[in-house]
């Protein structure tokens, strides 16, 4: 057990990465444990120590006070008794006393048991340590096994899993399938640490721009947004500290190689990388691209916009199955509305006919005032003074005030005339 068990040491501690002291003390925690329960002492009040002697040799040691008249022979250990151990031994001091104890085939299994244990939790908290300053990294692996829809992924030193939701739709792995994903979140507890990585989200595109653009590791070019569609299309937007260096163009690469391999690599997503602007109105039209935008109306209250298109752009602004703007807008923080010219010139019509019925309102006081956004009889019923005035170029207070009296007269009369049902679809709404 000697040579042999120091080998078997020295291997685990360089294999797992774990010191050698911690598996010592786990070693002697498993003996002194099954010690007590071979000899049925009380670890509150017998104290046992296992220690390795220069051959390497485990030795138990049971420890008693030295006394001069014995009064428990279990805790203690006469004067005389002690000094045939140690001749330099004295009173009130504690002695080591050497056990030999037939262990049998449970206890040992037990002791091994329990060694097995503290060295899965010291690996645990070693590779938590090791992976914790990794996350957001890029970590290459091999597909182990498929479970129940989780990918279980050998990354070297330990296993990580790919969950159901952070696969991306169509893309399917085999065992021994190499494959690269994103250390998303490290979870640490009583079975050990759990390493997710993710394919799915976004974070993984930005690790992969970050591996393939030397800029944005210098933080020359910077990545100010992504919103992805896991196997559909991602749109990033990048800007550059450096007026002299394109960000779009450090991305793409020289032909185009950078994001080709980045393509490549997502299994041919479509990535759009436009350009970052602090002018939300520029922002918003670079990020539905393709599609040309002629105008964009913006309510930075609420933070929504409508942005105006040609009637041949309307589709791919939109994209399939919504998909273009819903990215533009997850990427802005805004909430975007898409209309052809010919449909903002229907609205306007309309709406302008029926601000045309308040008092003091000319056509175009009308038009001045949809511009402005307000583009119902509750906008103005309800809307700053302030605001319908700058808006509407309506100076006198007074008359702003008789509008909105005559705008909240008609919703009166509007909700009177309304049909039961409808009316009551409205409560519902506002009780919402």
């Amino acid at each position: 057990m000697n040579e042999e068990l120091a080998r078997v040491i020295d291997s685990v501690s360089k294999d797992k990465g774990i010191e050698k002291e911690i598996i010592l003390e786990a070693v002697n925690e498993s003996v002194v444990s099954a010690a007590h329960k071979l000899l049925k002492t009380d670890p509150r009040y017998k104290d046992l120590e296992c220690q390795f002697n220069e051959y390497n040799d485990i030795e138990l040691f049971e420890f008693k006070k030295v006394v001069d008249d014995l009064f428990d022979d279990d805790m203690e250990i006469s004067i005389e008794e002690a000094r045939k151990l140690d001749p330099e031994i004295e009173i009130g001091e504690e002695i080591g006393i050497k056990l030999d104890p037939s262990y049998t085939r449970i206890a040992i299994q037990n002791a091994r048991q329990k060694i097995i244990q503290k060295l899965k939790e010291a690996e645990a908290k070693v590779i938590y340590e090791e992976f914790k300053s990794r996350q957001g990294e890029l970590v290459n692996g091999i597909v182990r096994r498929i479970s129940k829809g989780t990918i279980i992924v050998d990354i070297g030193r330990t296993e990580a899993i790919i969950p159901y939701e952070e696969q991306v739709p169509r893309e399917y792995f085999q065992p021994k399938d190499r494959l690269r994903a994103v250390l998303l979140n490290i979870e640490e507890d009583k079975r050990g640490t759990k390493l997710v990585i993710s394919r799915a989200h976004k974070n993984f595109v930005e690790s992969l721009f970050k591996a393939e653009v030397p800029e944005i590791g210098e933080g020359i070019v910077q990545i100010m947004g992504i919103s992805r569609d896991p196997g559909g299309r991602t749109k990033i937007a990048v800007s550059s500290n450096d007026q002299d260096i394109d960000p779009v163009g450090a991305c793409v690469g020289m032909r185009g190689s950078r994001v080709q391999n980045i393509i490549q690599e997502l299994k041919g997503e479509k990535i759009d990388i436009v350009p970052w602007s602090v002018d939300v109105a520029r922002y918003a039209c670079n990020s539905l691209s393709p599609a040309r935008v002629n105008k964009v109306i913006m309510d930075d209250v609420s933070k929504a916009m409508e942005v105006i298109v040609d009637e041949d752009q309307f589709s791919l602004t939109i994209g399939r199955k919504g998909q273009n703007v819903r990215l533009a807008s997850e990427l802005l923080g805004w909430e975007i509305t898409i209309k052809t010219d010919i449909q903002l010139r229907e609205e306007q019509q309309s709406v302008v006919k029926l601000l045309l019925t308040l008092p003091k309102v000319s056509e175009v006081n009308a038009n001045l005032l949809f511009a402005g956004g307000f583009h119902t009889l509750e906008d103005v019923a309800f809307g700053e003074v302030d605001s319908i005035q700058k808006s509407s170029g309506i100076t006198a207070r007074e008359d702003v005030e008789k509008i909105q009296i005559a705008a909240k007269t008609a919703l009166q009369e509007k909700l009177r005339n309304a049909p039961v049902e409808e009316v009551d679809d409205d409560a519902e709404k506002e009780e919402q």
